[in-house]
């Protein structure tokens, strides 16, 4: 059987693509166990520097597979509360990782799509990239998803998206802060490259320490947030990583830790 989601690990970039072009590369039982499990490893992982979350064919994601929602009619308020904590704990993986996580978004992101757009570090979306959070178009609600969205594009357009279910294109994602970047279809390839790139060049244990402060100041109030931030701050300028940055600076050459990648990786 083919796999539902590839993992390629090569010169430091981890490459998670959805592999099951011929339903949208939709979510089943199966997508959403690999997925954790994929970036529990990636999380683990000393090798991997930043990841890149992909699908193959026409779309990123469709969305929740129809066979999967047609045997959930059948299924007690336990089983379905049972796949919801799992489908939850997944998007928790992805969002806590601490390695950053690019978004290679084409064709179509909708329902728990536009999920894994908002748990991405930076979201890069091509054109054509159509978008939505259709759950009531099925009279349901998109409340899994909902922690990891509204921290991306705020109560207002959350209100707004939810409740209509409507579909929007790529440049009302990139306004309303769900996506980052639009390109055309033929450059989202080099546009996801060069963010790679672009994080090649900083500190991994500064890039690991950043994505974990933002957490961290959004989920405590300011008294809790001047300990964390004057804590980290601390911690970092007295590192090795951080006194390497600062000195290269002051000394005009770059740090040891500004990879230039060996090469630009073609990322399906």
């Amino acid at each position: 059987m083919a796999p539902s989601i590839k993992l390629a690990v090569e010169d430091g970039i981890a490459r998670v693509t959805l592999a099951r072009p011929d339903v949208r590369n939709a979510f089943d039982a199966e997508v959403i166990e690999r997925l954790h499990e994929i970036f529990s490893e990636i999380t683990a992982s000393d090798e991997v520097r930043v990841v890149v979350l992909a699908g193959e064919g026409r779309v990123f994601c469709g969305g929740a597979d129809i066979n999967w929602m047609r045997a959930s009619l059948d299924l007690s308020y336990e089983t379905n509360l049972g796949d919801a904590e799992r489908m939850s704990d997944m998007y928790r993986a992805i969002d806590n990782c601490p390695k950053p996580v690019i978004g290679r978004i084409h064709g179509a992101a909708l329902g728990g799509g536009a999920g894994l757009a908002a748990v991405c570090d930076v979201a890069i979306a091509a054109q054509d990239a159509i978008f939505g959070f259709t759950e009531v178009k099925l009279g349901i609600i998109p409340a899994v998803i909902s922690p990891f969205v509204l921290a991306k594009i705020g109560a207002s357009h959350a209100r707004a998206l939810f409740l209509t279910g409507e579909r929007f294109d790529a440049q009302r994602a990139k306004q309303i802060a769900l996506v980052h970047e639009v390109v055309p279809v033929e450059e989202l390839d080099a546009a996801v490259n060069r963010s790679v790139l672009e994080l090649f060049t900083a500190g991994p244990s500064a890039v690991r320490a950043a994505k974990l402060l933002v957490h961290r100041v959004l989920d405590n109030s300011y008294d809790d947030s001047r300990t964390i931030t004057t804590k980290a701050i601390a911690q970092q300028r007295i590192s090795t990583e951080g006194q390497e940055g600062l000195r290269a600076f002051l000394e005009r050459r770059k740090p040891s830790f500004a990879q230039a990648h060996p090469d630009s990786p073609h990322l399906d």
